[in-house]
């Protein structure tokens, strides 16, 4: 199994090209910006109806901005509908901009209620989160605080327009209360912030409204990531040639399981062999060879007590997978330092992450780094609440600082590579937060690289098929209680579109 031709990701836009958009769409219009703010409003409202037709009371939470003239867009559509519609705000969020009181008074105009929060909100079927969408990146003050409490408090469907208030949509990070949304529309185009991080507790289920913006106007910007979707993965692999023998689909050899970590690496070898590797080779302890041989024998396993038996081990493969299991002691110190000192293309996770944080030694060109949130801040000298607060400056700057290939595993995993758009895993799920997974990942990824796959790609596919196992596993049988070992028949059926 080669690499195939790769569709073009879903693109993702952070809210200075969001922005920009708006702008360019708007000059196309005449400079009419109303017109955005109508189409925005109208979308909601066809959403809401689409999401929950019978909800006869309707409560928008509006705030001072665009997003709050969305907001009374929508109100007046479901008041002149004929449902019983109330518009909530604070004291001071009365409209500020031209446009956002245009709306408002054309929904007052029309007969509209508008109420003060004063605590309470009023009896509703479904709320509308049109406090500031896009346009708050920092934490909310206290009174929009204690809004945002009383709307997650309320025990009815939310409808977030643009984001959930509270969640920066460049991030995904929530720095303070923040919304919690049965469904986010968007508008224009997707907001790469809810996609990763805190927002994906957050955005409920993810649509998107055009709003008619053509083509040409989104060609003008360029986005700030892709989204690599579960429908994305077949198009990714293609069938061998009837004439394929092993050695066409590479050699990994897997490197690590000091004492009592040998389940690690075996995790490893197996997921290499199940995204078909044509040869795996594990280099461990000899304490672990005879239980890796009999859970599985086409892994090609090799007692290490010292480095220097390595080399002919390393001529043999095309691609190394290091750190499942490998410690942090001197035996593992002294492989991992042969490893990177060998030449051929590396998959670093774990205790080779740790080690390489700790040593100055450089990866060669081609590896890929696969860290979770606090092997990537102990990589980066910083804490793993910086890296969850912006994974995508995270991932960009492991980039900049070790020139590889990094996929920042976790919620919404970010895979980024210098030169490459970086790209957003939308799959998986919460059962995957167990250990061993990682190890599998590590196995997928080095299978991949060891097929032909560039460092870039095969990170991508592999944190994308692993995903996606993932989901097929919690689906037969449950997130909790999900083990790595579940991920291995649904690779092997992934990888075989």
């Amino acid at each position: 199994m080669s690499a195939a031709r790769l569709r073009d990701p879903e693109h993702l836009y952070d809210g200075a090209a969001l922005r920009a958009l708006e702008a360019a769409a708007t000059q196309q219009l005449g400079g009419d910006a109303f017109e955005l703010m109508r189409r925005a409003g109208q979308a909601a409202w066809r959403e809401l109806l689409r999401r929950w037709p019978q909800a006869q009371r309707i409560v928008v939470a509006c705030g001072p901005g665009n997003n709050g003239g969305d907001g009374y867009v929508l109100a007046r559509h479901a008041f002149d509908s004929g449902r019983d519609v109330c518009v909530v705000r604070l004291e001071a969020h009365a409209p500020r901009g031209g446009l956002a009181q245009r709306a408002c008074e054309a929904y007052r105009d029309g007969g509209g209620r508008i109420e003060r929060y004063d605590g309470a909100l009023p009896a509703a079927d479904v709320l509308v989160d049109a406090l500031f969408g896009i346009g708050l990146s920092r934490a909310p003050d206290e009174p929009c605080g204690a809004l945002i409490e009383a709307i997650n408090a309320a025990p009815v469907p939310v409808l977030a327009l643009d984001a959930p208030s509270g969640i920066d949509a460049d991030s995904g990070s929530a720095p303070g209360r923040a919304i919690r949304a049965a469904a986010t529309l968007q508008f224009i185009a997707a907001h790469a912030g809810l996609y990763t991080g805190d927002a994906l507790d957050h955005v409920g289920a993810l649509s998107l409204a055009s709003l008619d913006v053509p083509g040409d106007v989104l060609a003008q910007v360029k986005p700030v990531a892709g989204c690599l979707r579960a429908e994305d993965l077949p198009t990714r692999f293609r069938p061998r040639p009837r004439n394929s023998h092993k050695g066409h689909s590479g050699h990994v050899l897997c490197i690590g399981g000091d004492a009592g970590k040998g389940g690690a690496v075996m995790l490893a070898a197996e997921a290499a062999l199940r995204c078909g590797a044509g040869l795996v080779s594990v280099a461990t302890r000899a304490a672990h060879v005879a239980a890796l041989l009999a859970r599985r024998p086409e892994a090609m396993v090799q007692a290490v007590e010292s480095a220097t038996v390595l080399p002919p081990l390393f001529r043999r493969a095309d691609v190394l997978a290091v750190g499942p299991g490998l410690g942090e002691g001197e035996w593992g110190a002294a492989l991992h330092a042969a490893a990177l000192a060998c030449g051929k293309p590396l998959v670093l996770d774990a205790d080779a992450l740790n080690l390489l944080a700790r040593n100055a030694q450089s990866p060669p060109a081609g590896t890929v780094l696969t860290p979770h949130p606090g092997e990537a801040a102990r990589l980066l000298g910083i804490s793993g609440s910086e890296v969850q607060a912006n994974r995508f400056a995270a991932a960009h700057l492991l980039c900049a600082c070790f020139g590889c290939a990094v996929v920042l595993k976790g919620a919404g995993s970010v895979v980024a590579a210098p030169g490459e758009l970086p790209q957003v895993i939308a799959a998986g799920n919460p059962g995957l937060a167990v250990g061993g997974t990682g190890d599998v990942l590590t196995g997928c990824v080095a299978a991949l690289r060891a097929q032909g796959f560039s460092a870039f790609d095969a990170a991508a596919t592999g944190a994308l098929l692993h995903a996606v196992a993932g989901d097929l596993a919690a689906q037969a049988g449950g997130e909790r209680g999900l083990l790595p070992s579940d991920l291995f028949e649904p690779l092997r059926r992934l990888v075989n579109p």
